[in-house]
C-alpha cells in the first residue's frame, strides 16, 4: 500500500499497510472503503460527519488502536503473524545457496566460456539474452522441475532414486554431467556434515554414487521442512547469479552490468518459479541447442578457466 507524499497516516492504517506490503499475515475481513474516513487534513470527504467547531468537516485524528468495531462501523482487519518459534527458518537455505558454500559452483560456466570465446556473448545485452534463454528454455527450468519432484519424493527411496537417475541421464555432455554431479555430491556431503537432521540422515542413503545437484537440494530442503516454493525461487536466482559471476570473470560485463542482469532476470525467475510445482516429469526438456553443443566444444577448447 503506497501513501501520497505528505499524507499523515494513522497507526491503524500503518498496521494495515504493513500486513499487505510485508505479508505479515492473513487478512480475515475486508478493509473498509477509503471513502468511509479521511486521512490527515486533506480534502474533506463529503460522506464524513462534520465535527463541532470544524467547519471544514475534517475527520478526527484517530489515536492508536482506535480503528475497531464500534458505532462508526469501522473494523481493523485481523492479522495473524507467524510464530517465529514454530515457523521453519530459511537460514539454512541462505547458507546452502551462498557462493561460499563448498559445492564448487564457481568452477563451472555451463558453456558460457565457449559462448564468449566464439563471440556469441560479447557484452551486457547478449549475456542477458543468453542467460534468459537458459533460464526460461534451458537447463534451469528442467533442474527446477527435478528439484520439485525430488522434494516430493523425499520420503520414497525408490522414487527419489528414479528422479535422480533421470536427472543424471539428462545431462547433455560429459562436462555438464560433471557439473551437476560434482556439485550434488559436494552439497549433500556438506549438508550432512554441517546441517544434520534425522530425516536427512535417514533418506540420504537412497542417493548413492552420482547425485544431481537439484535432487540433492530438493532432498535436503524437504528434510529440513523448508517451503518448496521459496526453495525453487531461491535456487533459480542462485543459478542466475552463478552464471553472471562467470560472465564477470570472463569479462563481457563488469560488476554493475552483472548486477543489472540479475535485476532484469528477477521477474522471470519469479514467474518461472510459480509454474514449477504444477509441472510433471513429462514437462522436462530444453531448447537451448547452441548452449548444449557448446558444452561439447568446450571440452577441447584451448584456453579454459572453467570446468564446463
Amino acid at each position: 500500500m503506497t501513501m501520497a507524499r505528505g499524507a499523515a497516516a494513522t497507526p491503524g492504517l500503518i498496521r494495515m499497510a504493513d500486513a499487505v506490503t510485508h505479508g505479515s499475515g492473513a487478512v480475515e475481513d475486508a478493509a473498509p472503503p477509503l471513502s468511509s474516513f479521511s486521512v490527515g487534513r486533506g480534502t474533506p470527504d463529503p460522506a464524513s460527519p462534520r465535527l463541532d467547531g470544524d467547519p471544514e468537516g475534517h475527520a478526527p485524528a484517530m489515536p492508536a488502536g482506535s480503528l475497531h468495531d464500534g458505532e462508526d462501523g469501522l473494523s481493523a482487519p485481523a492479522v495473524h503473524r507467524a510464530d517465529p518459534e514454530t515457523a521453519p527458518s530459511l537460514l539454512p537455505l541462505f547458507a546452502w545457496l551462498s557462493p561460499s558454500f563448498p559445492v564448487g559452483g564457481y568452477a563451472y560456466s555451463h558453456a558460457l566460456e565457449w559462448a564468449v570465446e566464439t563471440g556469441d556473448v560479447v557484452r551486457e545485452d547478449s549475456l542477458l539474452s543468453w542467460l534468459s534463454d537458459l533460464l526460461m528454455h534451458g537447463f534451469a527450468r528442467s533442474d527446477a522441475i527435478l528439484l520439485s519432484h525430488a522434494y516430493d519424493a523425499a520420503g520414497d527411496a525408490a522414487m527419489l532414486g528414479e528422479v535422480n537417475a533421470l536427472a543424471v541421464a539428462l545431462a547433455p555432455s560429459a562436462e555438464l554431467r560433471l557439473e551437476t554431479c560434482q556439485q550434488g555430491r559436494s552439497f549433500l556431503d556438506a549438508v550432512l556434515a554441517a546441517w544434520p537432521c534425522a530425516d536427512l540422515s535417514a533418506r540420504a542413503p537412497a542417493l548413492t554414487g552420482e547425485v544431481a545437484y537439484p535432487v540433492a537440494l530438493g532432498l535436503a530442503a524437504a528434510a529440513h521442512r523448508l517451503p518448496k516454493p521459496v526453495v525453487i525461487e531461491a535456487f533459480l536466482l542462485a543459478l542466475v547469479q552463478m552464471l553472471v559471476s562467470a560472465g564477470i570473470r570472463l569479462a563481457p560485463v563488469g560488476q554493475t552490468g552483472g548486477t543489472r542482469i540479475v535485476a532484469a532476470l528477477a521477474p522471470d525467475v519469479r514467474r518461472l518459479a510459480q509454474t514449477i510445482p504444477d509441472l510433471t516429469l513429462d514437462d522436462l526438456g530444453t531448447a537451448t541447442f547452441r548452449a548444449d553443443l557448446g558444452s561439447f566444444r568446450h571440452e577441447t577448447q584451448y584456453t579454459r578457466l572453467f570446468r564446463s
